[in-house]
């Protein structure tokens, strides 16, 4: 008969190590082992300063006497706890549920609060949390489940992994061993196909190449194709972009909304400066809409006068297109819909403010920092996070005018 093997093994839950949460165990004199009460929980670590192994199997803190040695609450007689400690599990696979009630000293989380605020909305991770942390923290909800501790089967209403920003490209070029150049479609695993030789790497900086169609050749050998690569941001390999760096050339809101208009959340991507360079140039044109850059006062062709229709249309079309993408976390292409708007609105003859306060709203969660000085500029003593969010209103979508060619 066919069965199922999970292949299920006991969970090895201890750690010889101080940091820990401590098992609540004590073991009496005639080796029986007792559950802490629960009125003396939590069982806390010594305050200690050293952190050196004992000498011994067991874990640092069989070397702190006045705290091993204990006693029994219920007889009096003499115990000592368990030396052990819980590994990082212990905390990791139900931070979520004390986030929602963190000054508790009663129990793990108040079940109106918990019925409240579970499950989980949105969970942002990574793929390399499937098999550890998110494979636990569903586990142990399951076991609070069952407990009627928490009113949830699951944790996580919607996970997203998202993917990884890489460095930024590096160029190869090969040449074999008389100096020539092979084109590296001919390449494959340091050995030219067409002739079995094997050929060297040479690094190229970016001056020395240039897209072509899709794929990157030498400047001036254009029939010659290079290796464009990127690859995880690491020290050794000398291609982290240190965040600091970008936002003291660029702002921190242009290095937040790169991030986010680079291409899809679960989508790997590589780093390129010169995009961030694009977004900055964005943000200063959406800036020169609101306040004159020379005097620092609102600009010119700001009006309060009341928007045409074309200007609406162009409006409501973005809080539209807005709005989706980012119930959808579609962020790029509700950038891309932000810069489109930009554009049209860089060709009118004037700009009403009926038209930018609501597009500075649709700006400010990629742009914060910006959007909240265009507020303020534009007359509001409060912040635009207690604004309510633009809506859009579907007569205004469509063009009342089409140009047939």
């Amino acid at each position: 008969e066919r069965t199922v093997n999970y292949q299920l093994q006991d969970w090895l839950f201890s750690r010889q190590r101080y940091w820990g949460e401590p098992f609540p165990i004590i073991f009496t004199e005639d080796g029986e082992d007792k559950p802490v009460p629960e009125e003396e929980l939590p069982v806390t670590l010594p305050d200690i300063d050293t952190f050196e192994p004992s000498g011994t199997p067991e874990g640092p803190l069989a070397t702190i006497e006045d705290w091993v040695n204990t006693t029994d609450p219920e007889t009096g007689e003499s115990a000592t706890r368990e030396t052990n400690t819980m590994p990082q599990w212990a905390g990791s696979c139900w931070y979520y549920l004390r986030f929602i009630d963190p000054d508790n000293d009663e129990q793990l989380v108040d079940p109106e609060k918990e019925e409240y605020w579970m499950p989980v909305d949105l969970y942002v991770g990574g793929s390399e949390h499937a098999v550890l942390h998110l494979l636990y923290a569903r586990f142990w909800h399951k076991v609070l489940y069952d407990a009627d501790v928490v009113s949830t089967k699951e944790p996580f209403q919607t996970l997203v992994h998202q993917g990884i920003i890489l460095g930024e490209k590096e160029y190869t070029a090969f040449h074999n061993a008389d100096g020539q150049y092979v084109s590296a479609e001919h390449v494959e695993d340091g050995v030219d196909e067409r002739t079995g030789e094997k050929v060297e790497r040479e690094e190229l900086d970016e001056d020395d190449v240039e897209k072509n169609g899709d794929v990157f050749v030498l400047k001036d050998r254009p029939e010659i194709q290079v290796n464009a690569q990127s690859h995880k941001m690491s020290k050794s390999r000398g291609n982290v972009v240190n965040p600091d760096n970008v936002v003291d050339e660029y702002g921190a809101d242009a290095l937040r909304m790169y991030e986010m208009f680079m291409g899809p959340l679960e989508q790997t991507k590589a780093w390129d400066t010169d995009d961030v360079e694009g977004v900055f140039r964005f943000l200063n044109r959406a800036w020169r809409l609101i306040v004159d850059e020379e005097s620092g006062d609102l600009a010119d062709d700001l009006t309060d006068a009341d928007p045409d229709r074309e200007q609406l249309r162009e409006l409501h079309q973005t809080i539209k297109k807005v709005t989706e993408d980012i119930e959808e976390r579609a962020f790029n292409t509700a950038i891309a819909a932000m810069m489109e708007f930009v554009n049209a609105a860089n060709k009118w003859d004037t700009v009403p403010r009926q038209i930018m306060e609501p597009f500075v709203l649709l700006l400010s969660p990629f742009a914060p920092h910006l959007s909240e000085e265009l507020w303020a500029r534009l007359g509001h003593d409060e912040s635009l996070a207690y604004a309510d969010w633009p809506e859009y209103e579907e007569a205004l979508l469509r063009r009342e005018v089409v140009e047939m060619p």
